[in-house]
């Protein structure tokens, strides 16, 4: 059972017209929208650059929508603060990236705002097991992370069934990213997930954001 009063599309603004972007936003919040995805990439962890701070800052001064970050960086630690100072009011961050993982939940958290983490399509969520009692958030990739437009891997479902009573008994919220799109998510509506991100199927020239996002949220409602 979701932990949220329903489910919720967090759009990601990875796939958003950078030339048009407050547009682009504000025509997801007029739909309804609550929360944003920010996927924040270093061309290090992942072989692909995005944005910083700067943009985040950018957003919350026009948005009252949640802001999520996701850090696809090395050494998040360094730059965490960063991101909060900015307006981020979640930060999700990758294991392998953090020499203690629990030092960085903690810290998140010592700033105020919610902390999450995200396992890759090719790792076992029983990486999570030890920091049960520190996150709010778990963030499943159902592709790999670093580009957008990348097709669903549905093996990444295996393991949620086992984990969704030890989610719920903790409090933490489950997301998922990556091909979440209207062909894909009608199928995952009933696994327990809260959070579905979704990219070019909310960004894209067939309909406004605000028509997308509505249009995917109808498949889940």
């Amino acid at each position: 059972m979701s932990l949220l009063t329903a489910p919720q599309i967090a759009p990601s603004v990875l796939a958003a017209d950078f030339s048009r972007l407050g547009a682009e936003v504000q025509s997801v919040q007029d739909a309804g929208g609550k929360i944003l995805h920010l996927d924040v990439m270093d061309g290090h962890y992942v072989p692909n650059l995005s944005f910083g701070p700067l943009v985040v800052k950018a957003l919350r001064e026009t948005s009252n929508m949640l802001l999520e970050a996701h850090l696809m960086i090395s050494y998040p630690d360094k730059y965490i603060e960063s991101f909060i100072r900015a307006g981020a009011d979640i930060i999700l961050v990758h294991p392998s990236t953090c020499p203690s993982t629990r030092d960085t939940l903690r810290s998140i958290h010592s700033l105020g705002v919610k902390a999450g983490l995200v396992i890759n399509p090719d790792e076992n969520i029983s990486l999570i097991d030890p920091y049960l009692d520190e996150m709010d958030q778990l963030l499943i990739m159902s592709v790999f992370p670093g580009f957008g437009g990348q097709k669903f891997i549905p093996s990444v479902l295996s393991q949620i069934p086992l984990y969704l009573p030890r989610l719920a008994e903790n409090g933490i919220l489950l997301e998922i990213d990556g091909g979440i799109n209207l062909e894909t998510i009608g199928s995952l509506k009933d696994m327990g997930i809260d959070r579905f991100v979704a990219g070019s199927a909310v960004f894209n020239k067939t309909y406004t954001p605000g028509e997308n996002y509505l249009k995917l949220l109808s498949q889940i409602s």
